[in-house]
Order: structure tokens, then C-alpha cells, then sequence
């Protein structure tokens, strides 16, 4: 058999050295853009075992999978002059990895300015009650902005979430001087409510009671009865005032008359 020279050998291991170097694996969260001679492939590739013929080609990582992204607390004045802090989180994913390599160089980075910027803007368009109660269509509203910028460089935003709003003390301090002169308001509602319905309730048994005046006197035995039970010793015994006002009549009918002027004794 002939020999194979040297050189042979040494240029058959650089050439199988450099395909073992082209070869890339990706995972199937990972796509790969492929910048051919500077120019970006329009399909990219992946997931599995990729080819990369280096200096020729150049690749750029791109995954897929959803990140979430925290925006720093943000210093808003809302609508009726109310400095908050806030922060949110934003969750996001990119759904094409050629803009996402080609349109912008850093996209969560731009994404977190964008957030900060959109975050701001809207907090401030609104009063400090629908902040604190109507945070799902702030939220709604501020994902539907952030979504409209991020999508010419191939990145979708999935939801924004308002994750704590801190107020000034005086602020927290009026809010519960409020919430606590409300509950008095409720309180003395319900009282003024439970009276007149004891007062309605008190006219209608006065009605029953007219109807069968025996059921007054079995209402008094009663009563006796209940102070019985409890071993006292004093029993108040309540008079008509129609009784007190028959004795009165008798009591005066029953004097003398006194001697007229100008008679004799």
C-alpha cells in the first residue's frame, strides 16, 4: 500500500477538526441566526445539530422561552397631584428571532425602557383611586402600549403586572381617616335602621295588642312570672294612667263643698 505523506495527514485532521468545530447543537427552546458573509439567513435554524463554517459564519442565540422582566420602582405624580412609587413586572417572550437579532441590539433592555417610560406615562393620565382599585385595565392598557413598540423587533409582551405602589405617609394617614369616618357613617346608618324597625315593629304589636285587650293583662303575667324566676324581691306593679286619672276624678267628687260668700254657717 502507498504511504500517505505527512501534509495529507495534517491537512485530513485540520479539515475533520474544523467540521467538529461546526458543529452546534441547540436546545429546542434556542433558534440560531446565521449571518452568512454579513448577511442574515432568512430562515434560522435549530433546534437540534446545526452547521456553523466559521469565519464565514457568524451565529447569534436567540431563545424562545418566556422571561420576565422587573421594572425598577418608578416616581409618578398621578392625575390629582399624588407622588406614588411603583414597580411592575412584565413577562415576554420572542416570536421572531431574526428582528430580535437584526432590529435592536439589546431587546430586554430596550423592552425594560420602554416599560419604565409606558409606566410613567399612564400612571400619570389617572387619579390615585383607580390606581388602587382598577389595576387590571391599567395593566391591560399598559401591556397593549409596551406590545405595540416591542413588536417591529419581534418580541411579544404577555401581560404587565403592577406589583406594589407605595404612598407618602400624610397620604396613608388620610386614607385611613377616611375609611375610618366611613365606617362611623355605616355604623350610625345601620343603628338609625335598627331603631326604626324596632319602632315599626313596636306599632305593630300596639295594633295586635288593641285588637284583644286580654292579651295585655296575659302580657303582664307573663312579665311577673320572668321577675319571679329571678328571686327578687321588690315586683313593680304598673297602673293604667286611665286608672290614676278615675281615681283623681273620684277623689275630687268625693270633698265637700266649700261655704259659698254670703251664706250663713
Amino acid at each position: 500500500m502507498p504511504e500517505v505523506s505527512v501534509p495529507i495527514l495534517i491537512a485530513i485532521a485540520i479539515i475533520v477538526l474544523y467540521l467538529i468545530n461546526s458543529i452546534k447543537i441547540l436546545r429546542d427552546y434556542e433558534r440560531a441566526v446565521i449571518f452568512r458573509l454579513g448577511r442574515a439567513l432568512p430562515v434560522p435554524k435549530g433546534p437540534g445539530i446545526i452547521l456553523v463554517f466559521r469565519p464565514f459564519d457568524q451565529m447569534v442565540r436567540i431563545s424562545l422561552r418566556q422571561e420576565v422582566l422587573e421594572v425598577p420602582a418608578q416616581d409618578v405624580i398621578t392625575r390629582d397631584n399624588v407622588t406614588l412609587k411603583v414597580n411592575a413586572v412584565v413577562t415576554l417572550y420572542v416570536v421572531d428571532p431574526n428582528a430580535a437579532a437584526i432590529k435592536v441590539s439589546n431587546y430586554v433592555y430596550q423592552t425594560s425602557q420602554f416599560s419604565q417610560t409606558t409606566l410613567r406615562s399612564v400612571l400619570g393620565e389617572v387619579e390615585l383611586d383607580e390606581v388602587l382599585s382598577h389595576r387590571d385595565k391599567l395593566n391591560l392598557r399598559i401591556q397593549s402600549i409596551i406590545d405595540q413598540r416591542t413588536e417591529p423587533f419581534g418580541v411579544k409582551v404577555i401581560s404587565v403586572e403592577v406589583k406594589q405602589v407605595d404612598l407618602p405617609e400624610q397620604m396613608l394617614r388620610a386614607m385611613a381617616k377616611q375609611a375610618e369616618a366611613a365606617r362611623e357613617a355605616r355604623a350610625k346608618i345601620l343603628h338609625s335602621q335598627g331603631e326604626f324597625d324596632a319602632a315599626q315593629k313596636l306599632v305593630d304589636a300596639a295594633q295586635l295588642l288593641a285588637t284583644q285587650p286580654i292579651t295585655l293583662q296575659l302580657r303582664y303575667l307573663q312579665t311577673l312570672t320572668e321577675i319571679g324566676v329571678e328571686k327578687n324581691t321588690t315586683i313593680v306593679f304598673p297602673l293604667p294612667v286611665e286608672l290614676l286619672s278615675m281615681l283623681n276624678k273620684l277623689s275630687a267628687g268625693s270633698k265637700p263643698a266649700e261655704p259659698q260668700v254670703g251664706e250663713s254657717a
